[in-house]
């Protein structure tokens, strides 16, 4: 795929959608960072209907650190692996408090150092909450960058590394959630909905699927 081509799908999607955003809920760097460890193998949905109880009740550091594990685990237990996630965001609470003041850090290998963070949390986390033009790559992501062709890789590390290579930069800051947006909505796993597909005529997936 080249150059043009890529502009012009992300002027599609950028014309589709000005501002694009996160489904999940938050307000604060921190609540988007819990949110965020929590949606592992989850959907923003569910997510979503935990933090809404939670987060009235604990949404900083020492807050969630007074409710303890169990207390924690109340809120959360309708989401997958929340025994993991759980153990994860009582650890991170305690080192924001012990390492960060408090506050989530802004820097990859501070936010990589906390449980349950990883490179794409740590990268949506950066892009999201602080504006820095990182792209976190996850399943939708992988599967719409290989198909369209726009970054294909064989590794989620290497789409990454593509798409910061290839995208141009006025459209940098926004490309996860267009692109998140695309894979959940349009280019779905199963059976793509080519057919209701703005960037049908620039996509090169072989096997389009014309509704």
């Amino acid at each position: 795929m080249n150059k043009q081509k890529r502009t012009e799908i992300f002027e599609r999607l950028r014309a589709e959608n000005p501002h694009p955003t996160t489904e999940l809920n938050y307000t604060t760097p921190f609540e988007l960072l819990i949110a965020v460890i929590l949606s592992a193998q989850a959907t923003d949905k569910g997510v979503n209907k935990a933090t809404d109880k939670l987060y009235p009740v604990a949404n900083t550091p020492s807050a969630i650190l007074e409710l303890k594990e169990e207390g924690l685990k109340r809120y959360i237990k309708t989401i997958g692996l929340f025994n993991t996630k759980a153990s994860n965001i009582i650890k991170t609470c305690a080192m924001l408090i012990e390492h960060h003041n408090s506050e989530v850090p802004q820097e990859r290998e501070s936010l990589e150092a906390l449980p349950g963070v990883g490179r794409k949390t740590a990268n949506v986390i950066l892009n999201t909450a602080f504006g820095q033009p990182v792209i976190a790559v996850d399943t939708h992501i992988f599967r719409v960058s290989n198909r369209t062709r726009i970054a294909p890789g064989k590794t989620v590390l290497e789409v990454e590394h593509k798409l910061v290579k290839f995208i141009p930069d006025e459209f940098k800051l926004d490309a996860h959630h267009w692109l998140i947006l695309h894979g959940r909505y349009v280019c779905v796993a199963r059976k793509p909905r080519c057919g209701a597909c703005i960037i049908e005529d620039l996509c090169e997936y072989k096997q389009k699927a014309i509704d």
